[in-house]
């Protein structure tokens, strides 16, 4: 046996410097070892003691809390590696002896395994429930159920665990659960939990259990399907009559008896009755004193809006009324003035240009109508030809960009062009080109020119520059003042053009229009009088006349300061 327990230590001493080497993802799978070292070392030896020993020495312990701490989706094999997990720990805590760390492994190691065994039977618990699959949620039982095994056999071994276990809250979420087979795996582990011989926890597990089934009615109702009531009854027949245990243990099953739980569910249901009974009676009275002084803002509130909508919807229609009389009144009056200005222009024009100016005026109609037919033409078909008239300006930019890029590649070839040199003349290049140049010279002979008939050539290219420049100076000052009456007279045609009406004319702007040159204002005068005579004259004195015959008019009437006449011209000074 020596030599059994002798070839298995330098089997944890390697297990143990290989997951200090190994990385965190393959921790778990070499844990998983420790099993097959456990099964093969007979139960209750000395030899498994020792084993045991070694692994918490090397703190192959912590590292399965460590790994049962973790994310289940971040562990290799998943459930059946964190359940294998639990069955190793529970094994290797229950029958150790620490020696000189006992207080750092009763204190701490043996809480934080059942602990974390509690947190896990949780995440199984939720799993379960979410799971969809009959085979999925089978696999997830079974996992369950190793888990609350691995922590019965763990609160066997250590007995003093039991009270931190029934009184956490990982246990109280799991006997709250609504799945059947869930709830029979709690309260089979719970019943053995019960069965331990321990007094003290036996007294402390019964306190606790009643407490909740008092608490939480749905742990009643839960206690009362697992059907433990008979085997309480049984065990209540074992225990001495005076003991404590005996009177809580009858307390926790009169809660469980038929009688017991029919007068619980009845009080229960009268105080939940007569508690809902208050809450709306309270509801309904506070519900009706507030509506008390609501109910008159409210009215108000609707009386003033229901008023003032009203108000608007009078003054809008009085609005639009308004609009629509005055819309109706600038149409009689529009074509009163048309009437008007038609039947004054019938008086002035001559009988005989009657059908010529209605005739022009149905042509300026015409003209009129054509140009906004033709631009809502032009501006339809421009909206059609958009699109196209965009593709083209488009393919013209990047022509124009295609085009100076060919000409910018073409210009830098030539200057990075090698030099190529002067092409080479021959001999009898050399003699024709020479032919030429006689040739030339025998048909322009040269003239020859004397000294003196040179200075004189030169005196008057002389004058003549100095002629020339001297009336350049002059045709410049001529031009000048030229493109200044242009101005002028530009300026006063844009005045004339931009002048206001006889009748919208205000203060001193006639003053602006009036000539500076007394003849000019003379016959402006007379051309004015003669239209207003022209104007004013019956019809009948107009049928013998022409349309531009002129007509006498007295000199007396040519009297009239000209300072009222508004003739084309800038103010006088």
């Amino acid at each position: 046996m020596r030599n059994e327990a002798n070839r298995y230590r330098p089997k944890d001493l390697s297990l143990a410097a290989e997951v200090a080497k190994s990385p965190e993802q393959n921790v778990p799978v070499i844990l998983l070892k420790l099993k097959e070292i456990i099964n093969n070392t007979p139960l209750g030896s000395s030899e498994l003691k020792k084993i045991k020993q070694d692994i918490y020495c090397y703190d192959l312990m912590q590292y399965c809390l460590l790994v049962l701490s973790q994310d289940c989706s971040r562990i290799q094999g998943g459930w059946t590696t964190i359940s294998q997990l639990t069955q190793i720990l529970s094994h290797c805590c229950v029958g150790l002896e620490p020696g000189e760390d006992a207080e750092e492994f009763y204190n701490e190691l043996l809480p934080s395994a059942a602990e974390n065994f509690l947190v896990l039977g949780r995440q199984l618990q939720t799993c379960f429930i979410n799971a969809a699959k009959g085979e999925e949620k089978d696999a997830l039982l079974h996992f369950f159920q190793i888990v609350t095994d691995s922590l019965l056999w763990l609160l066997e071994g250590h007995v003093q665990l039991i009270q931190n276990v029934l009184q956490s809250d990982h246990f109280l979420h799991l006997l709250q659960t609504d799945s059947v087979q869930i709830g029979s795996t709690v309260m089979t582990m719970l019943q053995n939990i019960l069965q331990i011989n321990s007094p003290v926890i036996r007294s402390t597990a019964t306190k606790l259990l009643l407490l909740m089934a008092e608490s939480h009615q749905e742990i009643l109702i839960l206690l009362r399907l697992s059907g433990c009531y008979k085997e309480l009854r049984s065990l209540l027949n074992k225990q001495e009559p005076g003991t404590e245990f005996s009177q809580e243990l009858r307390q926790l099953i009169g809660l469980l008896s038929p009688k017991g739980y029919q007068e619980v569910e009845e009080q229960k249901l009268h105080q939940a009755a007569c508690l809902i009974q208050a809450y709306w009676k309270g509801f309904q009275t506070r519900k009706r004193l507030k509506k008390l002084p609501s109910a008159v803002i409210t009215l108000q509130r609707n009386f003033r809006s229901k008023r003032t909508k009203m108000l608007l919807k009078l003054n809008r229609q009085k609005e639009e009324e308004d609009h629509r009389l005055q819309l109706q009144l600038q149409r009689q009056r529009a074509m009163r003035l048309s009437r008007e200005l038609r039947l004054s222009m019938l008086e002035i024009v001559h009988p005989g240009q009657v059908e010529k100016h209605n005739r022009e005026i149905e042509e300026k109609s015409a003209l009129i109508i054509q140009k906004h037919w033709r631009g809502y033409r032009e501006r339809k078909n421009f909206r059609q030809q958009r699109p196209s008239l965009t593709e083209y300006k488009a393919a013209v930019t990047l022509q124009r960009a295609a085009l100076k890029f060919l000409a910018k590649c073409r210009k830098k070839k030539k200057l990075f062009a090698p030099w190529q040199g002067l092409r080479e003349l021959t001999d009898v290049r050399r003699v024709e080109l020479q032919q030429q140049v006689d040739d030339y010279v025998r048909r322009h002979p040269g003239s020859q020119i004397s000294d003196i008939t040179s200075k004189e050539l030169h005196s008057q290219a002389q004058e003549r520059l100095q002629h020339y420049f001297m009336g350049r100076a002059l045709e410049e000052r001529s031009q000048q003042h030229r493109e200044a009456l242009m101005a002028q007279i530009s300026t006063n045609i844009e005045q004339l053009l931009k002048a206001p009406s006889l009748k919208e004319a205000e203060g001193k702007e006639p003053e602006l229009f009036v000539s500076r040159s007394r003849p000019v204002a003379a016959k402006a005068k007379q051309a004015h009088l003669t239209t207003l005579k022209h104007i004013q004259a019956p019809w009948w004195k107009k049928l013998g006349e022409e349309a531009e015959d002129e007509i006498d008019v007295p000199k007396d009437e040519l009297s009239v300061e000209l300072g009222t006449l508004f003739i084309g011209g800038t103010k006088p000074p």
